[in-house]
């Protein structure tokens, strides 16, 4: 990368993420980060100084007036809008620029990013793209993410897709990048495949549960399925039952990588948006219901720990 690059939102994707930038970026660059944790900001820099600089700054708007790249990985779309559109903290404070990208990887509705974008156009602080990714916690620690860009595939001659490229390749697979033509754009088709994965990974549960209940071996159900019809991404990463799959978090303690409330957010995103086309989100419906009250259940409640 070719200068300095702000990174906000150090939560368990954001966190490797920034990982994978800081490696990226040359040793005369500096990265800024923003966390409201402040806890995260201090553990990320101690534990990652040595690849180069890192900054840590009070606010969004700081993080913008000192880089020309932009990072953002946040809850949802109240956030969004706090960290670029709040008067007195947001990045929209920033000084004016023609170059400065804003590489939102949130997963928020079509409507707050294409508000946003066009606030961000106005004053003309930079440009504004959605991307946001697929993959966990466990991509974003290889690497390996895919990015689902609202934007056409660049052609590599502005100052503004070098960067883009950059920072996308510095954290994702280049084979998993995927171009959608236009603002907004990226959100609908991650929206559409977390319509499909929050929804799934009920239905493991519960056959997982019926193969055991039933006498079946754990591990040898789920190589069943696995090598059958039902096999799936979250099954293969994400199955519930402890010591089935090394790296899920069942297997790990149940190491926090997707808080449970934030099935709840994805999940309206899809209902919402199936609304809007008038489809009846029946699926997700159910699997809201179902998650709501998993929320509410006090072993599904996370806080933050270092």
């Amino acid at each position: 990368m070719d200068c300095d690059v702000g990174f906000l939102g150090l939560g368990a994707i954001g966190f490797p993420m920034a990982v994978a930038v800081r490696r990226a970026l040359d040793k005369k660059h500096t990265l800024y980060v923003f966390d409201v944790y402040k806890p995260s900001c201090e553990r990320f820099k101690e534990q990652n100084c040595e690849f180069g600089p890192i900054e840590i700054l009070k606010t969004p708007r700081d993080i913008a007036t000192k880089a020309s790249a932009v990072i953002s990985m946040v809850p949802g779309p109240p956030e969004v809008k706090q960290i670029f559109l709040d008067k007195s903290t947001g990045m929209i404070g920033a000084p004016e620029s023609s170059d400065r990208l804003f590489l939102e990887c949130s997963t928020i509705d079509t409507e707050t990013a294409r508000f946003v974008s066009a606030e961000v156009e106005k004053a003309r602080r930079g440009t504004y793209i959605d991307a946001p990714v697929s993959g966990g916690v466990p991509a974003a620690k290889k690497r390996t993410l895919s990015f689902i860009v609202g934007r056409g595939k660049p052609d590599g001659t502005s100052i503004l897709d070098t960067r883009l490229n950059h920072l996308i390749l510095s954290m994702g697979d280049p084979n998993k990048v995927f171009w959608c033509g236009g603002v907004g754009l990226g959100l609908a088709a991650k929206i559409s495949n977390n319509y499909i994965s929050c929804s799934v990974l009920l239905l493991i549960a519960e056959a997982m549960a019926i193969g055991v209940k039933a006498g079946v071996d754990p591990k040898l159900l789920q190589e069943v399925i696995h090598n059958s019809t039902g096999q799936t991404f979250m099954g293969d990463n994400v199955c519930p039952v402890p010591g089935v799959v090394a790296h899920a978090p069942s297997s790990n303690n149940w190491r926090l990588g997707f808080k449970t409330q934030m099935f709840l957010k994805d999940l309206s995103l899809g209902i919402n948006t199936a609304r809007q086309f008038e489809i009846d989100p029946s699926m997700a419906e159910q699997a809201y219901r179902v998650y709501e009250k998993a929320s509410k259940d006090p072993r599904c409640i996370v806080r933050h720990t270092l």
